[in-house]
């Protein structure tokens, strides 16, 4: 699937005589022949040198012969703006459009520092296509200038090549430094949005415990009540695999009509994936619905991409052009005017008067979704949040604006802070920290939007308290049992949880569960809590795709219905998106759940080299006698 050097690509890439006197300058060598001569003896023969140059250059076709060269580099330099960024970042989309119209996009698909890549390969791609503008363009300048000026336009040249920087990366403002006063909010809206009490202190469902390893991993659990319910790992090589977020300035590498989707060369080892229904265009110059994939991308072409789903082992990202920057109470859609929201688990009055509140917020050219934490946010608050994003949009589109392709824009927080960010309400009794940079971090953040609630995020000092915060609150030992096969349910019964590669298959069984009424009453009540149970262990271990459960046969259909909606109900408050449906006439259930990640056994375990992780070894004996 990838795109092969053209014998027509390869003639056009001009010839260089590795005699010539500019040849060592271009490869970046030392000087030899007549540039390392002494100055009297240059004197005496630099009349013949230059003869010989312009008989060299006038047998090959002068400076003709050049110009199919100068013109493919000039295609591929990025000195001004980027001619395209889809979405309405700039206002070069009309001038690139008419580029795509014309056929010049070809040529930079043709020309080698494009056909180089391959899908799915591990390799620098960057790196390659901005040297070779370099190798190019100085050696005109050498040609007209002499020897003479052909070390400082190589010099030149290379800090052409080297003119933006990598680290130059839009950083998530999280507005410290501008919080809100709590002395401008009356009594009744301080005690609201600072949430319920108990005997003095915070009271709420859940609480987030971090903890920081020697190593740098940091490891994140979240509680409800004293039940883990979801466990998250960031470690320090995440910046190619965890970039759930992130903003990058890619170039198409292949457009797969078949499929409906086109290959994104981002940066990373692996290219993203950007399916047809997440291209954005506008309508007005597309005469159909539903254009094809291959009229609205071309190969070569550069594009403004968000990764919404983390490459997961032989898979790239999941790309889109939509893209959304989150805030604390909103996130922002640029390029996306039509659209608007507000969380529905918002009660109505709130919802009313953030709708009134809004409306003079909104920006003409993009759009606003108002999160469930903007819950008793003050005017003020919302006003510097859409402020916060709109600035945080100017500076991606001006660094946009003056990179190359192949390279982040924008790059999230780190996992602690962007959860804390996503869930964070008065809804949790307390957030600990035991690692004493991340809790001041974390502090000055809720301090800045939330100054409420800082009392609830807490240092856990592990000296002081004598355990380590994961053994103070029963976590490694609650990891330990949803790192294996069989979860046993509080009556006896159990659940067999296989992972399968097109699926996962969840066994419900009573096992020591023998009850005490009826066979249909036992069955009942071991279904109710299996699907409590299998909904927590969904969420613990990440588990996604299709999935498949087996309860255990009911013949009441009301039976049926009450296990059903119990979990539903349990599945309500897993934040990743799920799908259920009806239990069937065999006792199955089946379901989706949106991948997010590997999974919890994946990302703590290796395939067993014995076994190639079948779980079996077949005899030696047999293998030898059927070989």
């Amino acid at each position: 699937m990838s795109d092969e050097l053209s014998p027509e690509a390869t003639a056009s890439e001009p010839r260089r005589d590795p005699t010539s006197a500019d040849h060592p300058a271009e490869t970046g060598s030392e000087p030899t022949g007549s540039q390392a001569a002494t100055p009297a003896a240059a004197n005496g023969d630099d009349a013949a040198a230059a003869a010989r140059r312009r008989r060299r250059r006038g047998s090959r076709g002068g400076r003709n012969r050049r110009k199919p060269a100068a013109t493919g580099s000039d295609s591929r330099r990025d000195d001004g703006p980027t001619p395209f960024i889809e979405g309405g970042l700039t206002d070069t989309d009309a001038a690139a459009e008419a580029r795509d119209d014309a056929g010049l996009t070809a040529d930079a698909d043709a020309s080698p520092g494009n056909a180089k890549p391959k899908i799915g390969d591990s390799r620098p791609a960057p790196p390659a296509t901005e040297t070779a503008p370099a190798t190019t363009s100085p050696g005109r300048r050498r040609r007209r200038g002499g020897r003479g000026r052909s070390r400082t336009g190589a010099a030149a040249g290379s800090a052409t090549a080297t003119d933006a920087p990598t680290d130059d990366v839009v950083r998530a403002d999280l507005g410290l430094g501008d919080a809100v006063d709590l002395e401008d909010l009356d009594d009744a809206q301080r005690a609201r949005r600072r949430g319920r009490t108990r005997k003095g202190r915070p009271a709420g469902r859940y609480q987030l415990l971090v903890h920081v390893r020697p190593n740098a991993h940091t490891h994140i659990a979240l509680l409800e009540g004293r039940v883990l319910v979801e466990h998250s790992v960031s470690t320090p090589t995440d910046a190619d695999t965890s970039i759930d977020g992130n903003i990058y300035l890619g170039r198409v590498q292949n457009v797969l009509p078949g499929m409906e989707a086109a290959f994104i060369d981002i940066g990373t080892p692996k290219n993203g994936v950007l399916y047809r229904g997440d291209v954005s265009f506008d309508k007005d110059e597309v005469e159909e619905k539903q254009p094809r994939i291959e009229r609205l991308l071309k190969p070569g072409q550069s594009i403004v991409v968000q990764v919404t789903k983390n490459p997961i082992g032989a898979k790239g990202a999941r790309l889109t052009q939509e893209v959304s920057l989150a805030g604390r109470f909103v996130v922002m859609v640029p390029g996306q005017p039509e659209t608007y929201g507000i969380s529905k688990r918002l009660p109505d009055d709130e919802r009313r008067r953030l709708r009134r509140v809004l409306e003079g917020l909104r920006p003409p050219d993009a759009g606003l979704i108002v999160r469930t934490a903007a819950e008793g946010a003050a005017d003020e608050e919302l006003e510097r949040d859409v402020r916060r994003l709109r600035e945080q949009w100017e500076q991606i589109s001006a660094l946009a604006a003056r990179s190359k392709p192949g390279r982040v824009l924008y790059r999230e927080p780190p996992l602690a802070l962007r959860i804390i960010r996503e869930e964070f309400t008065k809804e949790y009794r307390g957030v600990q920290i035991d690692d004493r940079d991340l809790y001041e971090e974390v502090r000055a953040y809720i301090e800045a939007v939330t100054p409420e609630l800082a009392e609830r995020v807490e240092y856990y000092d592990a000296e002081a308290e004598g355990l380590p915060i994961f053994e103070r609150f029963h976590v490694n030992e609650q990891l330990l049992k949803a790192l294996d096969r069989k979860v046993w349910l509080p009556s006896g019964g159990s659940l067999v949880i296989e992972r399968t590669e097109a699926l996962t298959v969840i066994d419900v069984n009573t096992g020591k569960n023998v009850g005490s009424s009826s066979l249909e009453e036992t069955v009942f009540r071991n279904n109710l809590e299996a699907a409590e149970e299998i909904a927590r262990h969904l969420r613990l271990r990440d588990i996604g795709g299709i999935i498949v459960i087996d309860f255990i046969d009911m013949e009441i259909r009301n039976n049926r219905e009450q296990v059903q909606q119990a979990f539903r109900n349990a599945l309500a408050r897993d934040k990743t998106r799920t799908q259920a449906f009806d239990i069937s006439e065999l006792g199955l259930v089946e379901m989706t759940r949106k991948r997010i990640s590997e999974g919890l056994v994946e990302s703590m375990s290796e395939t067993c080299a014995t076994c190639q992780g079948r779980g079996y070894l077949l005899e030696e004996s047999l293998l030898e006698e059927l070989q």
